[in-house]
Formats: C-alpha cells, structure tokens, sequence
C-alpha cells in the first residue's frame, strides 16, 4: 500500500523521525508530551477532531519507544514509563503487533450486499443460485438477508449487472492467519495465539488503527554508550533508500548515525543456503518428501504450528539474520548486533531465546529512515568506501521472491551436478498454507518449498520504504554486479560449522 496510503505512510514515518529525535537528543524526555502538538497544528485532516488526531499519534509515539498502548480510560502522560525504555538491553514487551482501539473504525466485516446497480432484473439469476434462501425480491430489488447469507459470493458471481459487492474488513482480509475478530464494539481484535507478526494487517488497515512496536529508542541508547554496535542489513536494502544509498555508501550513512559498522546479511543467506542445499540431499526424499526453506519466521512458524506432524519437513537451517549475527559476534565479542531489514516478523524470531545473545535488536528500514532523518544525514554527501565483495549474487537474491530457491538450486547444481531439484513457491500466508496441504496430500514429493509471508518476498516487507518494483530492479543490479555467482565461492563457509 505504499503508493495509495501516502498520508497514513506520512505520519508514521513522522512519529519514528521525532522518537529518534528525542533519543539522540536526550536530556529530559517527558517533552515528548509535545510532539503530536508539533505534528499536528490547527484543525484536523483526517478524523473528525483534532484531539483524536492527536490521541492516536500519542500511542503511536508508545509503541515506537516500545511502551504500550493506553486505554481510552487510563489517564497518564505519553511519557509514562519512559524510564524503563530508556534502558538500551531492554526489549519490547509482547504483544509486539497492537490495535490502538480508538483508532479503529469497526469496519464491518466479511459480507455480500447489493449495491444501487441493482436494476430488479426478472430472470433473478441471484436468488435462483443462493442455497440457502438469504435472497429475497423486496420492493422490485433484492435484498440479502446477513443472517441467513453463508457468504458463498454465487450470487456476486451471477449478477448480470455486477450489482452485488463483496465487502471485507481491510486488515482481515490482508491477515493469512484468521487472526483477526472483533471485540464487543466491533473493533478489530488480534488472535495473539494465532498472530505470526508477519505485519500485512499494519500495512493494509487503511485507518492506521494497527501498529508494532520498535527498538529505535533503545538502538540510539546504545549508540550514546561506548559500546561497539554494528548493523546488519537485509539483502532487501538496496533501493530502500534511494539511488545514494547504495552497497558502497551505506558504511558511511550508517556511521554518520553511530554505528560501527555493517555486514551484509547476504553473508549469512550464503551460508544458510549451503547448509540447507545439503541438508536437502541428505534427507530428501529418504527420510522426508519435502523440505520448505526456513529464512520467512512467520511461514516457518505457520507450519509448525499449523502442521506440527511435518514441522521437521521445514529445515532446521538458522536463518541469515541468526548466523550473520553470530559471525559478527565471533569477530566482536562484546558487540551490540541491530538487524535491519523489511518486516515485523523478524522481531518476534530475534524476540525468541534462542536468539536473544546474537540480535540485540531489530530495527525495519521505515525506523532506520527515521534516524537518518533525525540526524539530518545528507545522502548526496555519503563517501563511496571500498566494497569487500564477501557475499554472492545468490545470497543477494534472497530478498526476491524465489531467490532463496534459486540460491538452492544452483547450490545443489555443484554439490550434485546429476541432481535436479524440483522447487514451488509461494507468496502470502494462504497460499502458502496451500501450497504445505499440497504437499503433505503428495504433490509435491522431492520438491523444495519456498515459503515467503509477503507478496513479491522481503521487497514487500510491512517495513519497506520503496515501492517493490524499484527494489526488485535494484537488487538484480546488485546481483549482476556481484563477482561472485554461486554460495560455494563464500569466504565464509568453513566457518559454518562453528556457528550452529
């Protein structure tokens, strides 16, 4: 929704500048009390009050300091709390995604009404078709009776004018995991125990209502200690930025904002791909039919959750933002580790505790864009730095849907010249979740599954900056101009072993 939510876009990238803002800026951090005042002046914009407005960007302030959300009841200041956040090893606390309630619209959920296209036709192809008698003829016009409606759509789908709508709550149609219902008001309410995090409610709800929780606070806390913090960046980065932020000049922005330096997480997607090339040869098809790929969080836990019988059909590999962490902690031991990439759902895995010592925090490109806006960093300045060249064209791809199979592929291709991998993959935690029946039903025996939560890949992450069609081109530049093709040519495969 990049390019159609430009003023919901506009505010929460607004609230992420002024919380970095607030952190670099320190001393005393109740002033945050006036932020919404200096993001919003005179009459309101988009609600029907400017109090609203401003109620709404005050809990957006919270979660992006990682505090929660206030109940319309709860009289305190924004800043309560504040003390604790400003702790750098502090980490959110769940829930990570949350509903600010009165932000909500309580759109009406999954429904079929007809619409003023209605002409009264006499074949009423629409009522023949309902199995269930929900259609009746009322005053020349039909009329769809909702407790009767089974929300089948035959009748939408036989209307000769188009005169019957389907209509769909906006962050329930976008979650993949029915993790969205309602609460007694008819807000939207988020089912935690079915909830991946995979941020595609966030991103789709077209009232701002839904938001996450950040690190930014925090980040730039342990920046202002004399600790060494390094980032490491997705593959996805490339283009997120704009044209000057580039593989050879992200060193230098991110140093202008207090980091140490950087590692390509594309380092650690070379190594992952090596370890699961093999792990595909060892096990497929003798010990399991299929293996789906392990990179996504929000698919991988879907399946295991969803089909906890084939939770060992999805490899075991680390994921690159795990072992690019532990190779950056081997190399500085008493180092702050920030992953930054496209999504939510990788602040639910670094939020887990087998993952804890390696990723300090994560941060997504929307809130490092905040910093560099809060530290006024000019990108037409930024210093090309020598590039080492450590990763591969194949890890690089990991941010494009169908590169992490690709990368595979081509990595089986030279352990096993006389092997050809069959791969399906899917976008969307529905589709995936089709594609997983498919082929526990046997579809898809010796196949290697790729799973990935957001359409297009991590490019369409719900912490993107730039429309996936501009990343996408920027990553198979990337890619082109990479020496090194295959995972097999990384420095850095004898140290796999002694990062698991």
């Amino acid at each position: 929704m990049l390019d159609s939510y430009e003023s919901l876009i506009k505010i929460r990238r607004q609230v992420f500048e002024e919380v970095a803002r607030l952190a670099y800026e320190g001393g005393d951090y109740s002033r945050i009390e006036e932020i919404p005042y200096k993001m919003l002046k005179g009459e309101a914009k988009y609600r029907e009050s400017i109090f609203l407005e401003r109620a709404i960007v005050a809990e957006r302030l919270r979660l992006a300091i990682g505090l929660p959300v206030r109940s319309a009841d709860e009289h305190a200041p924004i800043a309560k709390g504040i003390e604790e956040a400003i702790v750098p090893e502090r980490f959110y606390e769940p829930p990570l995604v949350n509903v600010i309630d009165f932000a909500c619209n309580a759109c009406p959920q999954d429904s079929y009404f007809v619409t003023d296209v209605c002409v009264g036709c006499l074949a009423n192809p629409c009522k023949n078709v309902c199995p269930t008698d929900a259609i009746k003829i009322v005053n020349g016009r039909s009329h769809i009776d909702q407790e009767k409606c089974i929300k089948c759509g035959k009748c939408a789908g036989v209307c000769p004018y188009g005169a019957i709508n389907h209509r769909e709550r906006p962050c329930e149609k976008a979650c993949g995991m029915n993790a969205i219902e309602s609460d007694d008001r008819g807000r939207a309410k988020i089912k935690y125990d079915k909830c991946v995090s995979c941020g595609m409610c966030i991103v789709n709800c077209p009232f701002g209502a839904i938001a996450d929780k950040s690190q930014i606070f925090q980040v730039i806390q342990a920046i202002k200690s004399d600790v060494e913090i390094y980032a490491i960046m997705a593959p996805a980065f490339v283009g997120q930025f704009g044209p000057k932020v580039n593989l050879k000049t992200i060193d230098d922005a991110l140093q202008k904002l207090g980091f140490t330096g950087f590692y390509e997480v594309s380092i650690g997607a070379d190594l992952c791909t090596y370890d699961e090339a093999n792990d595909f040869l060892k096990q497929v098809p003798k010990d399991l039919k299929f293996m789906g790929t392990s990179c996504c969080p929000s698919w991988s836990k879907m399946a295991k959750d969803e089909f906890p019988d084939y939770r060992d059909n999805i490899s075991m590999t680390l994921t690159p933002m795990v072992l690019t962490a532990r190779l950056v902690k081997r190399e500085h031991p008493n180092c702050k580790v920030v992953f930054v990439g496209p999504c939510s759902a990788k602040k639910l895995e670094a939020y887990r505790s087998s993952v804890r010592s390696d990723v300090d925090f994560v941060l997504t490109f929307e809130e490092l864009m905040g910093m560099f806006v809060a530290k006024e960093v000019d990108f037409n300045t930024l210093k090309e730095r020598p590039l080492k060249n450590e990763t591969t064209a194949d890890g690089r791809g990991f941010a494009v849907a169908g590169g992490v199979a690709q990368a595979v592929v081509n990595t089986v291709k030279k352990l096993n010249p006389d092997l050809n991998i069959k791969v399906v993959s899917a976008q969307g935690l529905e589709n995936c979740r089709k594609m997983l029946k498919d082929a526990i039903a046997g579809k898809y025996d010796g196949y290697l599954l790729e799973g990935m939560a957001c359409p297009h890949g991590c490019i369409s992450g719900a912490g993107t900056i730039n429309m996936f069609s501009k990343t996408k081109g920027m990553v198979e530049l990337s890619k082109r101009e990479t020496p090194k093709k295959n995972v097999t040519e990384s420095e850095y495969l004898d140290r796999l072993e002694n990062l698991d």
